[in-house]
C-alpha cells in the first residue's frame, strides 16, 4: 500500500481546534478540526487579507493564530468570503467596523438578505446576526495586496455565488468549494449546478496553478492532478443524475407538470 508523501508545507501552531501551517511566503493556512471552513491569511506588502474566516464559535482561536503570527485582528484590512455558506463566513460579523468585507455580489445579496436557506444557517447553528458586505465582487475584479494581486474568478457550481481567488505569479489557488485536495467536490448546493461546477472546473484546469487552498482539507502542491480528477468525478456525477432522471420519466410523473403548463397557458385566454 503506497502511502502519502510527506507535507511540503510547515506547521506553525496546533491546538485542540486548529492547526496554523505555511503554505507560501506570507500565507498561511487556518484549517480548523471542526465542520468550519478553512481560513486563510494573506500578508501583502501594502494590505494583509482574510480569505473566509470559520464558524463564529471558532472566531477566538482565529485570534490565536492570527496573534501567533503577530497580526492581531485590527490588522486585517479585508475579508473577502468566497460564497455565502456559514461554515466560511460566521465569524465575518466581528470584523465589522475595522475591516472591509467583500463577496460576489450574488453571495453579497443572500447575506444581506439573510437568507438562512441558503447560507445553511440551521446545518450550522450560529448566530442570527447580520452580516454586512462593504464591497460587490464581479469576475475579473483585482485584490492588489502590493506585492501579490489575486485575480477574482467567478466559479459557479457549488452555489450560485462562489468565487476563485488566483495569484498568478506565485500560482496560488484559492478555491474555497470547487476544488479539494484529491479531486473531492465540494457538493450541489440549492442554488448550484453540476454543469456550472464542470465549467468552473475547466477554466480552473487552464490555470498555471502550483499551491491548492481549499475550503477544507490539506493544502495541496499537485492542483493539476485535484483539478483532472474532479473533473471526472463531476461528468460522473452528471451521468449518475441523468439515469436518474431516465428512471423516473414515466406519462405518471410528467402528466402534473404538463396540466400546470396548460392552466399557466390559460392565463393568456
Amino acid at each position: 500500500m503506497s502511502e502519502r508523501k510527506p507535507s511540503p508545507f510547515r506547521t506553525l501552531l496546533e491546538t485542540e481546534v486548529c492547526t496554523l501551517i505555511q503554505a507560501a511566503e506570507d500565507v498561511y493556512q487556518i484549517r480548523f478540526k471542526n465542520r468550519a471552513a478553512n481560513a486563510y491569511l494573506v500578508r501583502g506588502s501594502s494590505r494583509t487579507i482574510l480569505v473566509d474566516v470559520g464558524l463564529s464559535s471558532n472566531y477566538p482561536h482565529l485570534v490565536k493564530c492570527l496573534e501567533h503570527l503577530d497580526c492581531a485582528p485590527e490588522k486585517i484590512d479585508m475579508v473577502v468570503l468566497s460564497h455565502e455558506h456559514l461554515d466560511h463566513i460566521g465569524a465575518a460579523y466581528h470584523f465589522h467596523g475595522r475591516a472591509f468585507i467583500a463577496a460576489h455580489r450574488l453571495a453579497a445579496n443572500k447575506i444581506m438578505l439573510r437568507d438562512d436557506f441558503s447560507m445553511l444557517r440551521k446545518m450550522f447553528n450560529e448566530p442570527n446576526v447580520p452580516i454586512n458586505v462593504d464591497l460587490w465582487l464581479e469576475e475579473g475584479n483585482l485584490i492588489d495586496l502590493g506585492n501579490l494581486r489575486l485575480n477574482v474568478m467567478y466559479t459557479p457550481g457549488h452555489t450560485s455565488a462562489c468565487i476563485t481567488l488566483f495569484e498568478q505569479d506565485k500560482g496560488l489557488l484559492f478555491a474555497a468549494d470547487t476544488l479539494m485536495p484529491g479531486g473531492v467536490m465540494g457538493g450541489v448546493f440549492g442554488s448550484g449546478s453540476i454543469a456550472d461546477y464542470i465549467q468552473s472546473l475547466e477554466r480552473l484546469k487552464g490555470l498555471n496553478s502550483k499551491i491548492l487552498l481549499s475550503g477544507h482539507g490539506r493544502l495541496s502542491d499537485t492542483p493539476q492532478d485535484d483539478v483532472r480528477i474532479a473533473l471526472q468525478r463531476s461528468h460522473g456525477l452528471l451521468s449518475d443524475t441523468a439515469q436518474l432522471f431516465d428512471a423516473l420519466d414515466a406519462r405518471s410523473n410528467f402528466d402534473p407538470i404538463m396540466q400546470s403548463v396548460r392552466d399557466l397557458n390559460k392565463l393568456d385566454d
